[in-house]
Parts: structure tokens; C-alpha cells; sequence
């Protein structure tokens, strides 16, 4: 017999949880049951197939007959336990169409909308007044300013081709290696970590990296491929997947015919490389974050409309990336392409003008 390797123990009088966090099982052990559990820990052979709190640990998947290989993740246990605790996001019945979704999301929507908001501000810690600043610049239609004040999520997408000069630009100044910076180094960058791009990352380790789905491109296959920054250059990983996109994101079906999507992954081995400390692990979701908003705001810039996302199955995703098993993995997906700049489908429009009526 074995001990199942996705469990996490919280002591709680007057017993024990078990968490199975791979598979969001939670156990209450009592005094018994957790003794014995105990015993079982430390020597699996014990197990008694007439002892009915061993059968009953079996039955629950706290102790398996045939050995569960878990992925090799380093030494950080934390972030294995948050990680895999946190993937694929529950769901007992996925949505099989766009008005399927519209109503799941609408009645999700309404649920949250029945109970009471938290307050706008958090709470006040400042003794002095506070210090009033001046407007912001208006800034000129070719400026940054201008992609910040047009950038939107956009649910409605026409289909339109993007061109591969198109795709070359937005990932060269979001997730390429600027050659412009070149010469903006100096003695206190180590050797191979001197690669800028134009979102910070931590440690200068961009321990992310991009993974192109290209839907719609012209002068380009479709398929997934792999984005190398240093290069400029793209890999072909996988041919697109049979299914619809939407069920690759969640069942969120408006997204069928998005062009141009980008599934941002996480180098964990370069994170744990410098920062032995598991709070390295919240530094990918933010380098994450830097990425996707130099992606969207590139994007506007050239005329398209945005979407994002973090709604997606970890498995599929992982296999089509080919990144299964592996210390990298997918953490979001942005997408663009040409819109007519609608936030919500057309789907759900006409369900909320169906209540309205």
C-alpha cells in the first residue's frame, strides 16, 4: 500500500483534515482515524484489509493500492500544493454552447450581485490630509496615453485575418528581447540575465514565456507555436485542436473565431533558481500580469480589440502546449483581434434585453 503524495494535513480539534488538494477531497479524521492514519504513514505495510478505518482510508484515497507519481517540482512543497490545488477550475457541467454560457455567467453574475459589496475603499490608515494631484496630461492620439484611454475587453470579434507583420510587432514589444536596449546594461547585471523586454520582470529571469494560437493569420499555418524572444522567431508546437476554442477556455464560446490568442506560461525552475522562497511562486502571476497588459495595450495601439482570460483547462492546455509534467506552466490567455468593440456577445445582449422585457 501507499500513502497518497497529494495530501495536505491540517490539525483541527479534536482531529485531523486531509486534503486531497489534486483532487478538492477534504477528509475530517477523528482520534481513531488519525491515529492509525498516523501508523499507516509510517509504515504502509500495516494496512489490514480487515480493519475497517484501513478500508475506509482506501475508499477515500488517502491510501492507494498502486504507487501516484507526482511531478518532480524541486524543493518548494508550498507552491506544488498551491499550484496543483488550484488548477482546473470546478465545474459540473461545462458549457456545451455560447447560450449555455450566457446563462451560467448571467445567473453566476446575479448570485454575486444578492450579496452585500464590500466597501469601495479599504480602510482608512492616513492622518493627514490627503494631497490632491494634478490632472493627467492629455496626451496625443499616437501616444501611450491614447492605448490606455482605448484599450477594452471586447467579446465580439469579426474573424478578420491578422497580418503576420501584425503579429510580429505585438510579440516583439511584449514578449521579445528589445535590441533597442542593448547597450542599456552596466557591471551589476550578471551574465545571462541581461535580456530586457518591455515589462519588468523579476530578477530580470523573464520566467515567462508566450505560446502563440494562431487561428487567423496570414502567411501563417494555423496551429500553436512556441515564441522564442531571443530569436524572434516561432516553432510550430501543435496543429490547433479538433474542438471548438471555447471549450479549451471554459466554455466561453464568444471566442471562437478570436485570430490571435497567446497562452502565457511560467518558467518555475528559473523562479526557484533565485528565489528559494515560495512567494517567488506570486512573482509569476504578476510578471503575468505586466505581459498581458503590454500585450493588450500593443494590441490596441495597432487598431484591435482585447480579451483575457484565466478560465481554461490546465490539463488540455498543457497537453496542447506540450508542457505536461514539465516545472512550466499555463497561468493566462490574452487574444485580439478585429471588433466591433462590444463587451458582452450578442448572446448575452439578447438575454438581458429578454429580463427587460
Amino acid at each position: 500500500m501507499h500513502i497518497n503524495p497529494y495530501l495536505f494535513i491540517l490539525p483541527r480539534t479534536p482531529g485531523f483534515i486531509v486534503w486531497n488538494y489534486k483532487d478538492h477531497l477534504q477528509h475530517e479524521l477523528d482520534l481513531d482515524y488519525s491515529c492509525r492514519l498516523a501508523k499507516l504513514i509510517n509504515n504502509p505495510n500495516l494496512f489490514n484489509q480487515d480493519n475497517i478505518i484501513d478500508t475506509q482510508l482506501l475508499n477515500a484515497g488517502i491510501i492507494t493500492a498502486s504507487k501516484i507519481d507526482s511531478p518532480e517540482w524541486g524543493w518548494d512543497e508550498l507552491s506544488k500544493i498551491y499550484h496543483i490545488g488550484t488548477q482546473n477550475i470546478p465545474c459540473e457541467q461545462p458549457p456545451q454552447n455560447i447560450q449555455e454560457w450566457s446563462r451560467q455567467y448571467l445567473s453566476h453574475c446575479n448570485e454575486v450581485l444578492a450579496k452585500p459589496a464590500p466597501a469601495t475603499e479599504r480602510p482608512a490608515q492616513d492622518t493627514q490630509p490627503r494631497i490632491a494631484l494634478p490632472a493627467s496630461r492629455v496626451l496625443t492620439d499616437d501616444s501611450l496615453g491614447h492605448a490606455l484611454r482605448e484599450r477594452k475587453t471586447c467579446r465580439s470579434y469579426t474573424g478578420e485575418a491578422i497580418t503576420l507583420n501584425d503579429v510580429a510587432t505585438l510579440l516583439y514589444l511584449s514578449f521579445g528581447y528589445l535590441h533597442e536596449r542593448d547597450n542599456d546594461r552596466d557591471d551589476s547585471i550578471a551574465n545571462g540575465l541581461d535580456a530586457r523586454r518591455s515589462s519588468p520582470s523579476g530578477g530580470g529571469l523573464n520566467a515567462c514565456e508566450g505560446f502563440v494560437l494562431a487561428q487567423n493569420v496570414s502567411g501563417l499555418q494555423p496551429g500553436v507555436y512556441a515564441y522564442h524572444p531571443a530569436e524572434h522567431a516561432l516553432s510550430l508546437i501543435n496543429p490547433l485542436p479538433e474542438s471548438a476554442l471555447g471549450l479549451l477556455l471554459g466554455g466561453q464560446h464568444f471566442i471562437n473565431n478570436l485570430p490571435l490568442g497567446l497562452f502565457i506560461t511560467a518558467r518555475f525552475d528559473k523562479l526557484w533558481w533565485k528565489y528559494e522562497h515560495s512567494r517567488a511562486y506570486r512573482m509569476a502571476f504578476v510578471e503575468a500580469g505586466h505581459l498581458s497588459q503590454s500585450f493588450q495595450l500593443v494590441a490596441t495601439a495597432l487598431g484591435f480589440g482585447t480579451w483575457l482570460t484565466g478560465a481554461f483547462s490546465d490539463d488540455q492546455v498543457e497537453t496542447l502546449l506540450s508542457i505536461t509534467g514539465s516545472a512550466e506552466q499555463p497561468l493566462f490567455f490574452v487574444g485580439c483581434g478585429a471588433s466591433d468593440g462590444q463587451a458582452m456577445c450578442q448572446e448575452m445582449q439578447d438575454l438581458l434585453q429578454q429580463a427587460q422585457t
